[in-house]
């Protein structure tokens, strides 16, 4: 370990220098076992790790998560894999181990927007996880540790190039942070709350009904939002995220790019999109991007592209308007969490059409009352904890 390590630039290859170092000239708690991350690497990295930390010790499963520009693409615990969740993630027959199957459903929520992504797990990187890792287009994982084969496995990557960072899983960060701005200096205390089953106490509406579950799911939508880019909306279901929507100036516009992301998740387990008749020397980004565009509205403009028929054996039949709707009607018990408090009752028509049942969120709204009336009027859960969770 070192007190700082230069990078070869900031986040854009014309702002040098560029390190990470310990204000107070201690060493830094990480070793790079592979490659040479940059800076957006680590800022991945730093966040991710938090967010997996946080995620076994509320859970107590192995957690994982994937990372694209600061913000959560996906995050899961181990939980299994039933066969279908192997099928669209790309897993088949594989052993997978806790932390694997933790990883498979991190990179399973948003295929399209994990392409590249920063990988953070919670306990030591074992085989099964190594082996997935290989398969999957990824910039760097940082871990707590690595098995000496998982190790192999993850430097034969890129050219033995993919960035490999091990963090000190005894580091304990200073309880106030810095950041500067334009030269000026921010200080604030770090944001140390702590979610857990507690989180849900306050339920105001007239359904209370909230299951072992639900529970584990809002934790992990919570957790999730606490590294996101605010606005930010989580959608989880099963053990894992399923849309995550960050960065949006208004709550809806978070609530509606989740929702569509959560949709899109469901509907890869369609029969039709399961048998689509993908050619073999097909990669596997090219099939979530033909998977995504098949599942979309777009998929009749472009059926007449050479690159579109050159992806399967045959024409594929649309999935209709209709088709659709019918089988994410079929979807529910999905969790919401929200970083701040929805001021109108939008929020929950759209979130309903993606099969929320359970929602937590900080509640302070003037309009309050229109937003649990509009629960109750769909027999949802919602949780008020009274806590923002907004990051920057």
């Amino acid at each position: 370990m070192a007190s700082e390590l230069e990078l070869k630039y900031g986040c854009n290859p014309n702002q040098k220098p560029s390190r990470i170092f310990m204000a107070d000239g201690s060493e830094l708690p990480i070793t790079v076992l592979c490659g040479k991350p940059g800076f957006i690497n680590f800022l991945d990295a730093f966040n991710s790790y938090q967010l997996v930390r946080e995620l076994k010790a509320a859970t107590g499963l192995p957690a994982a998560t994937s990372f694209k520009h600061v913000s959560p693409a996906g995050a899961a615990v181990g939980v299994p894999l039933d066969d279908t969740l192997r099928q669209i993630y790309f897993v088949g027959d594989a052993e997978l181990s806790p932390l694997a199957c933790a990883y498979a459903r991190a990179r399973g929520t948003d295929r399209m927007s994990s392409f590249g992504d920063w990988i953070a797990l919670s306990d030591v990187c074992d085989v099964p996880t190594a082996k997935l890792i290989q398969h999957e287009v990824s910039d760097g994982v940082i871990a707590p540790g690595y098995e000496p084969e998982a190790l192999e496995i993850l430097r034969s990557k890129r050219k033995g190039n993919y960035n490999i960072v091990q963090m000190d899983e005894n580091y304990v960060p200073a309880p106030i942070e810095h950041k500067q701005v334009y030269g000026i200096t921010f200080e604030q205390g770090r944001n140390e709350l702590k979610i857990d089953d507690s989180s849900f106490d306050n339920i105001v509406t007239a359904n209370k009904e909230l299951t072992e579950e639900a529970k584990r799911d809002l934790i992990i939508a919570l957790i999730t939002l606490k590294y996101t880019q605010s606005n930010s909306v989580c959608y989880a279901k099963g053990g894992q995220t399923i849309g995550v929507g960050a960065g949006q100036q208004s709550r809806i516009h978070c609530v509606r790019l989740a929702g569509n992301k959560a949709d899109i998740w469901h509907l890869r387990q369609h029969p039709k999109v399961l048998a689509l008749p993908f050619r073999g020397d097909i990669p596997r980004p090219n099939r979530d991007n033909a998977i995504d565009v098949y599942i979309s509205d777009e998929y009749e403009d472009v059926i007449g592209d050479a690159v579109w028929q050159n992806t399967f054996t045959e024409q594929p039949a649309p999935l209709t308007r209709e088709e659709k709707r019918a089988f994410l009607d079929t979807f529910n018990d999905v969790a919401l969490g929200s970083d701040a408090f929805f001021p109108f009752d939008d929020n929950i028509e759209r979130a309903r059409r993606s099969g929320v049942k359970y929602i937590v969120q900080p509640g302070g709204s003037i309009r309050d009352d229109i937003v649990i009336e509009a629960c109750d009027r769909y027999g949802l859960t919602m949780a008020f904890t009274g806590i923002r969770l907004f990051h920057h």
